[in-house]
């Protein structure tokens, strides 16, 4: 029996079954016949062997028949993490994909933004991109809202309401020659941040430059500040597209590089995820892995916007923390297994053009969406998997479901080929201590 088990916790649930999660030594661990225990807090209290049911019941004084039986197909996951969602895009995703990312912004994304001053339209379409993420089995979301500071509030309202953890963030953003009246003052930006600066329970916010183009130094200068003052996240957009890394050098010749222009302002920490990295130079992925940022994989993006291809693999030899995005509505897909797959296929095409190139696996990139985005996002103290003292953040998963997208042929064959997962798959996810408990 582990002796990291919390013996004198007060157990509420006991669930029995299959368990799959991974593990910093171990990137897919399959746990069969496991017991796990949850705490009246919603932590992990133990996690150990059905061989030790009695020895177990007695040690944290539970029934053994009230144990939570899973059925044959059954199993729990981690929750997935999303480590990077633009909500208000979700309006119009699976859409709008016929330009490159600079026009892409101003032709649609800039204009559709603006319209999330009005309250009762944000309400609809957040309530809609929560609900969708949650059922697709995302229980951690770190969401770009927009520069409407009362709007921005209402989906951190939203998301805590429906029990989904979620980083929130305000858009700064004080440069827009395009769509004019969708930008802020340098003034306006740096009040309304901190006027941003609220908390719910499930819901933490984030210091959100859109990235360094529609920024002046004075504002980038002033966010860092921000979150240096108030221990915040950070989010933010980087060398996610040629043309927008030439326009960086342009605005910024002073910096060395992209990555130089966020570390001279103080927006690299280790509680930073920036998204894409698709041109990032091994000095600034050194610089990242000294900084201790992170970055956001957002594949179906990279591929939709034409932008290009992230080498995962490069990034993981220099040790610099990653995680999985949906980057909805560059990526047309608010689903996280939509991004897993996605993930595999950028690697393989890397290997079409490279076949020295090592392929990612799949239990690589299960990784990548669940503990190493919570690594990513900071949060792997609380979720990413099921070690004793986190939180019980974890799906339920019927991959026999009636009516499911998947069927059960009973053969010799592999135990493990593929995530075998679906958005039509049954989901019931599990966040304490809130109780949250609903069937997808």
């Amino acid at each position: 029996m582990a002796n990291s088990n919390r013996p004198n916790a007060d157990i509420s649930h006991v669930y029995r079954g299959t368990f799959i999660h991974s593990t910093q030594q171990t990137a897919l661990q399959i746990l069969e016949d496991t017991l796990l225990g949850v705490d009246t807090d919603g932590k992990i209290a133990f996690i150990e062997k059905g061989a030790e049911l009695n020895q177990l019941s007695q040690i944290f004084g539970f029934n053994p028949s009230e144990v939570t039986q899973l059925a044959q197909h059954e199993l729990f996951m981690p929750g997935l993490v999303d480590t990077h969602i633009h909500a208000p895009q979700y309006c119009y995703a699976g859409t709008a994909l016929d330009m490159p990312l600079l026009q892409w912004l101003n032709t649609y994304t800039f204009p559709v933004e603006s319209r999330f001053k009005d309250l009762e339209f944000a309400h609809r379409v957040y309530t809609q991109v929560v609900q969708r993420t949650l059922r697709n089995g995302t229980t951690t979301a770190c969401y770009f809202a927009t520069i409407h500071t009362d709007a921005s509030l209402l989906l951190g309202q939203i998301a805590n309401d429906f029990g989904q953890r979620a980083l929130v963030g305000k858009v700064c953003m004080d440069r827009n020659n395009s769509v004019k009246h969708y930008k802020e003052t340098n003034q306006e930006s740096q009040e309304e941040t901190c006027r941003w600066v609220s908390t719910y329970p499930l819901v933490r916010p984030v210091v959100t430059p859109r990235f360094a183009p529609s920024c002046t130094g004075a504002l980038l200068g002033q966010l860092g500040a921000i979150a240096k003052n108030n221990n915040l996240h950070i989010q933010s957009h980087i060398s996610e597209n040629v043309e927008e890394v030439k326009l960086v050098k342009e605005l910024f010749p002073e910096s060395e590089s992209y990555t130089d222009v966020y570390h001279k302002y103080n927006l690299l920490t280790d509680k930073t995820v920036m998204a894409h990295g698709c041109y990032l130079t091994d000095a600034e992925l050194a610089l990242f892995r000294e900084t201790g940022a992170s970055l956001s994989h957002c594949p179906n993006s990279n591929i939709s916007l034409c932008s290009g291809m992230l080498d995962v693999r490069n990034v993981l030899k220099h040790k610099v923390k990653l995680g999985l995005g949906t980057d909805v509505a560059g990526g047309y897909s608010a689903s996280m297994l939509d991004a897993v797959r996605r993930a595999l296929d950028t690697s393989k095409v890397l290997t079409i053009q490279d076949p020295e190139y090592e392929t990612l696996t799949f239990e690589e990139v299960f990784r990548l969406a669940t503990l190493g985005g919570s690594h990513a996002l900071s949060l792997d103290d609380q979720t990413g998997n099921f070690e004793v003292g986190k939180d019980f953040d974890a799906l339920r998963v019927n991959v026999a479901a009636a009516g499911g997208p998947i069927d059960m042929i009973q053969c010799e064959g592999p135990k493990v080929r593929s995530i075998g997962l679906n958005e039509c798959t049954e989901v019931s996810y599990y966040l304490y201590p809130h109780s949250y408990f609903k069937t997808l």
